[in-house]
């Protein structure tokens, strides 16, 4: 049972997605369909750079203004840029619902990109760079992208120094100017609201208007890399494989694989490395999938020495689930999952962004349809995924 949502394209091209609640509360979110995947590697990380600069002020309204109009009504904001998406949102007591429509239209349609802002916000992508090389949890997944992809993709989201030294104000508003048209944009609301009130909203301030988003090429690979560092005192290490695309039921079979295998306390590899041989401190897995690419990965906090011997118990594990899987173990897996995703929709900013990132893969629908297609994954596809013939693997260890 689920509220009642609405999708629709609108006649200046915007998609706007709506799912109605009672609370009186809103999440707004506005959305380009562009992001990481769709850098060349030169310019890696102008879509993030994009999303900061937002925030700096339209040709109405100062930062300062930006936040404060928000903050003053009681509402939160934020926005986040992943390599599908670049997305900007509120929420907000309902009866608020025009100002954050109102501001957050502002900003995709009327930033400033003032030079002295962005050299500043410059300055703080570089201290975020530094800030996930010195964190080991976050190095690790870095590494393992680019381990998995060739260039661009195999870069982080973030860019480089290189890059991110050489986008100029130029270069920020000819990307700017190519995304940010309303034929690529998605306003997606979860909450209280008048559907018809938001589709006269969006159809009154956004003009009819084409964009286009340059697609890149994503090249697969594999690589293997252990990495000492100086000052960490435990190994942090993934093991990752190619898994089935969002568009492919595969990828719901996919999802029961590695919730058996890593997701909880009672999984296959917690119970195994942790309880039983307690030879790590934390164990954690998941599929990171879109249309464009998907992988599965477990990742695991050890002791630089118990290393070499919990990959081998990783890899024998699948190889266990791949010999033989109980319809027991099978079918309370599909119920965790299940009962985690109704457990998810509760907020109604994390069920915005599900929907966003729903549709960025043309899934709107079928993310309503989760139960059914989890209930529908058999017991021999995912004993079929289990069988790993090639992987990634990388550890950071202390030296």
């Amino acid at each position: 049972m689920h509220n009642k949502s609405y999708r629709k394209i609108l006649k200046n091209g915007m998609t706007l997605i709506f799912e109605e609640r009672d609370l009186p509360v809103v999440s707004i979110g506005i959305a380009v369909r562009c992001g990481g995947v769709n850098e060349s590697l030169s310019e890696r990380g102008i879509s993030h750079f994009v999303e900061h600069m937002l925030y700096k002020g339209t040709k109405n309204r100062t930062s300062k203004q930006i936040s404060q109009e928000i903050e003053k009504n009681g509402g939160v904001m934020n926005g986040f840029t992943d390599e599908q998406i670049t997305a900007f949102w509120c929420k907000m007591p309902s009866d608020k619902l025009h100002i954050a429509l109102d501001v957050l239209s502002d900003m995709v349609k009327n930033p400033l990109f003032n030079e002295e802002e962005m050299e500043k916000e410059r300055k703080v992508i570089f201290e975020e760079m530094e800030i996930y090389h010195d964190d080991p949890s976050h190095y690790v997944f870095d590494k393992i992208q680019g381990f998995l992809y060739e260039n661009p993709l195999g870069t982080p989201l973030i860019g480089t120094r290189e890059s991110m030294g050489s986008i100029d104000r130029k270069k920020m508003l000819k990307k700017f100017m190519e995304v940010y048209k309303t034929g690529n944009m998605i306003l997606c609301v979860v909450g209280q609201a008048d559907f018809e009130e938001l589709v006269k909203f969006a159809e009154k301030n956004f003009k009819k208007e084409k964009g286009k988003i340059k697609k890149q090429k994503i090249a697969l690979k594999y690589n293997y890399q252990i990495e000492t560092r100086k000052g960490i005192d435990r190994a942090n290490m993934v093991l990752a494989f190619h898994s089935p695309l969002s568009t492919n039921k595969q990828i719901y079979a996919a999802k029961v694989l590695i919730a058996i295998m890593a997701c909880g306390m009672s999984s296959r590899l917690f119970r195994e490395i942790r309880d039983k041989r307690n030879l790590a401190y934390s164990v954690l897995g998941d599929v990171t999938s879109n249309k464009e690419f998907s992988f599965s990965y477990v990742y695991v906090g050890a002791m630089k020495e118990n290393l070499e011997k919990i990959k081998n118990i990783i890899l024998d594990e699948f190889k266990k689930v791949s010999n033989k899987l109980a319809k027991k173990e099978f079918d309370d897996t599909k119920n965790q999952l299940i009962g985690n995703y109704r457990i998810s929709m509760e907020s109604s900013e994390d069920q915005m962004n599900h929907l966003l990132l729903s549709e960025i893969d043309g899934k709107t629908k079928e993310f309503y349809e989760f139960e059914k297609n989890i209930m529908a994954v058999k017991l021999k596809d995912v004993r079929k995924l289990a069988k790993i013939k090639k992987y990634s693997f990388f550890a950071l260890v202390p030296e």
